[in-house]
């Protein structure tokens, strides 16, 4: 872009308040030089009008899946920065169930290597907690650390065996690392398509009771109480796994952060019809009770993070039954206006929380500045248009997966441009 940019009349959105700050904004050399009203032009510059548009730091998502190595029919690092860029979105973690498994000093590298040759955005990387996800020999923790690997986890299959993940979490907390759990006793979860209820009895499919997910989030908790570890507690789907992560937070004597999807806050069970396998995840969807009861502890600030697990699969996979098609969608480009639509226009939600929630906190998790629209900082920020709207389109999605619930959906809200640094990365 030009080495100076001018956005005229914009709301300035702020981790630290409902309120909109209405200012210009002066971009100069990738920094954001001056904040403040009817900042003169010195002719150089190229204004953008912002009248109306919110100006907010740009999101970043904890929790991604790539699917590079081994599964790049499905997204690779190229196609899944580009959607996170359509999204808003302008730094990633990735999770590590790829093919071969993120497990090592040497496949860290790969990836790390193939992200800065390929990736406009910066992408960081979670590590396995044991070799191969396979939950028996710890994986090369300290090579992986010497990368930079901050977050471990087995992703999809969690660690069965509690003493596994009880050595791990001596070792590798020494190390500053932390923990990230998908919560679920295999044994309870039966075949994963869909919750345990009167759906499941309707669809004569057999369900997974929300009981497998909060019996091990318990379990990982009191590991890492018992070790002194940092764990982090990925999409959570239910009340009662929540409220067992609130109480264990009021307790304080546990270093425990979690995460919520906006499926889980936005859909339900019922929503899957007659067996549409867009709505089938893991964990599952679960009732319109534990929506209202994962939302306000949203608000509340329970969850410390929103984070899509955005789960690429071929229009092939998901065509398949429901029992056969894989678990996941997408989210990376549907989080942000899909969660102004839905939340932020009804004022369940308002854009301080968003912001905290979807880039401030993200960012502090992986040990990151957070990037607020203040002078003197970086330029990295968003611009959206309340007033806009997003059809998700196959045309205008940048993923190689389309396995959606908003595909070909329009919604309120659009993502008009995406700064980063000195790069104008996306303009509508």
């Amino acid at each position: 872009m030009s080495d100076v940019l001018l956005i005229r009349q914009v709301r300035v959105v702020s981790e630290d308040s409902p309120d909109f700050r209405e200012a210009d904004v002066r971009v100069e050399n990738g920094v954001i030089a001056a904040i403040g009203k009817d900042l003169a032009a010195t002719g150089g510059e190229r204004v953008i009008g912002g009248r109306n548009r919110l100006l907010m730091p740009a999101m970043f998502d904890a929790h991604v899946h790539f699917r590079e190595p081994g599964f790049e029919a499905k997204e690779d690092i190229a196609s899944g920065t580009e959607a996170a860029i359509n999204g808003g979105i302008t730094g990633v973690v990735m999770m590590p169930n790829t093919s071969p498994a993120i497990d090592s000093a040497t496949v860290v590298k790969a990836v790390l290597d193939k992200s800065k040759a390929v990736s406009r955005i910066p992408v960081y990387t979670s590590g396995c907690i044991t070799k191969d996800r396979a939950g028996k020999e710890l994986a090369g923790i300290d090579g992986m650390r010497g990368l930079g690997v901050k977050m471990l986890t087995d992703d999809g299959d969690g660690i069965g065996d509690a003493a596994v993940l009880y050595r791990a979490m001596q070792y590798a907390s020494e190390f500053g690392m932390f923990f990230a759990s998908h919560c679920e006793v295999h044994e309870l979860a039966g075949p994963r398509a869909l919750n345990d209820g009167p759906v499941a009895y309707r669809l004569g499919i057999k369900g997974s009771p929300a009981c497998a997910e909060e019996i091990m989030i318990d379990r990982d908790i009191r590991l890492a109480h018992a070790t002194g570890a940092h764990i982090h507690i990925q999409h959570v789907s239910s009340k009662l796994g929540m409220e067992t992560i609130r109480w264990w937070k009021q307790r304080g004597d546990v270093k425990v952060t979690c995460e919520v999807a906006p499926h889980h806050l936005m859909f339900r069970d019922e929503d899957i019809g007659e067996y549409d396998t867009h709505y089938k995840m893991n964990p599952p969807l679960r009732t319109a009770e534990d929506n209202a009861a994962l939302l306000e502890a949203f608000r509340d600030g329970v969850f410390d993070l929103l984070a899509t697990d955005h789960a690429p699969h071929t229009a092939f996979e998901k065509a398949q039954d429901f029992t056969t098609a894989p678990n996941g969608i997408t989210g990376l480009e549907t989080a942000l206006v899909s969660m102004f639509d839905r939340f932020v226009v009804s004022g369940d939600l308002t854009w301080d929380i968003l912001v905290k929630r979807y880039s401030a906190e993200p960012r502090r998790l992986m040990g990151l500045e957070p990037v607020p629209v203040e002078e003197g900082k970086a330029a990295e920020f968003i611009l959206f248009d309340p007033e806009g709207s997003t059809t998700f389109t196959p045309e205008f999605m940048k993923s190689k997966s389309q396995n959606t619930p908003f595909l070909n959906k329009t919604l309120k809200g659009s993502i008009d441009l995406v700064v980063l640094g000195s790069e104008v990365l996306l303009e509508r």
